[in-house]
């Protein structure tokens, strides 16, 4: 919990934002999708919470990744994990344009 990867804080919480009830349905089943079939070897704490306000980030972390390919942790970390998750669940992406 409050963690992911080398990153550690309450602000690395994982969380699934919901819309409306559908969608809250839709998280909840594929939780336990993951939880019944072990697909990980932890338990999952993935905080689940009704959208009520959206804050847009500050400029400077609109599109950090393309603005900053030769950051050290976007070259060790961000893009690695990208590519790890990509190839894992590549089923459920939506399509690159």
């Amino acid at each position: 919990m409050n963690q992911q990867g080398p990153d550690k804080g309450s602000q690395y919480r994982s969380i699934a934002f919901y819309n409306n009830e559908k969608e809250k349905e839709i998280i909840l089943k594929k939780i336990q999708f993951l939880k019944t079939n072990k697909i990980f070897n932890r338990e999952i704490v993935t905080e689940i919470k009704k959208l009520n306000k959206f804050y847009y980030a500050e400029e400077y972390h609109q599109d950090y990744e393309k603005l900053n390919p030769n950051n050290p942790y976007v070259k060790n970390i961000s893009i690695p994990r990208l590519n790890r998750f990509k190839k894992k669940f590549k089923e459920i992406l939506k399509k690159e344009h």
